[in-house]
């Protein structure tokens, strides 16, 4: 019998530096609570006006944090943009809202863990980081359960996200199951919130660039090939990745990099079109 005094525990890597990084916490009405959001504002942003926001969504058990100081995403980010490859953007790494071991980014009875990311945060980005205005395009990204929140909003919110990206992505909310003590029950029932299919077919306009991908290794692999032959029956267009690698950071730290040039030619092509 375990004598750990918790079920799971998250550990930031200390090898990785928190330079650039802003922490804010607010007080979500979305969620009926105080809430956190990691920023990253690179130096080449400042004196820029509508910087394109990326918002990059945690996995089951994570927290604002998880994408800096686990996956150094930021420091990805400031390579990508040094090297041309990335203009430059505004990382906002929220919370999920904290309930239980995942809230999957979905509305529950009480709260709204949608509306908390979509709506809430990107205000609080407006507020706080000078050159993230409400022209800003935004641009939307997760692993795991954060893939299935990422893929999903860019099928029921077409027109206000620019493109969207998953890693290892969970497919289907049911699969959440064996990953949180809790029960899904009251979680809404729509279909559009259920699997990422459903909510990409449902889109009530021009699904936008989209990019996922899966470790060889990764217990999700037969998920994610399912929903890219689904999309490819359905005419959706979309890039589909596979590389060696399991459903942990070491993966995710390095299809970031993927994700981000993606989004920066997406950007590119916006600006000249």
């Amino acid at each position: 019998m375990s004598t750990a005094p918790f079920r799971t525990i998250e550990l930031s890597d200390p090898a990785i530096s928190a330079e650039g990084l802003r922490f804010v916490t607010v007080k979500s009405a979305a969620l009926g609570q105080r809430a956190d959001i990691s920023f990253f504002v690179p130096p080449e942003a400042e004196g820029r006006m509508d910087v394109p926001l990326v918002l990059l969504l945690h996995g089951v058990y994570g927290s604002h944090w998880a994408w800096a100081l686990k996956g150094g995403a930021h420091v990805t980010a400031a390579r990508l943009i040094a090297q041309g490859l990335l203009p430059p953007v505004i990382l906002a790494m929220p919370s999920d809202g904290l309930w239980g071991d995942g809230s999957g980014y979905v509305a529950h009875p009480l709260q709204d863990f949608e509306r908390w990311v979509l709506d809430e945060v990107p205000a609080a980005a407006r507020q706080v980081c000078a050159g993230c205005t409400r022209g800003s395009p935004m641009l939307v990204a997760g692993l795991s359960m954060g893939g299935f929140g990422a893929l999903r909003l860019a099928g029921k919110h077409p027109r206000r996200i620019l493109a969207a990206a998953g890693h290892s992505s969970i497919t289907d909310a049911a699969e959440l199951d064996s990953l949180i003590e809790e029960s899904r029950g009251g979680w809404s029932e729509a279909p559009v919130d259920r699997t990422v299919l459903a909510a990409l077919l449902g889109a009530s306009g021009p699904v936008p660039p989209l990019r996922f991908d899966c470790g060889l290794a990764d217990p999700y692999l037969e998920g994610n090939r399912a929903l890219h032959r689904a999309l490819d029956e359905a005419g959706i267009a979309h890039i589909y990745e596979e590389s060696e690698g399991g459903h942990d950071w070491p993966y995710w730290s390095r299809a970031v990099a993927d994700t981000l040039v993606f989004f920066g030619r997406v950007l590119s092509e916006e600006g000249s079109g």
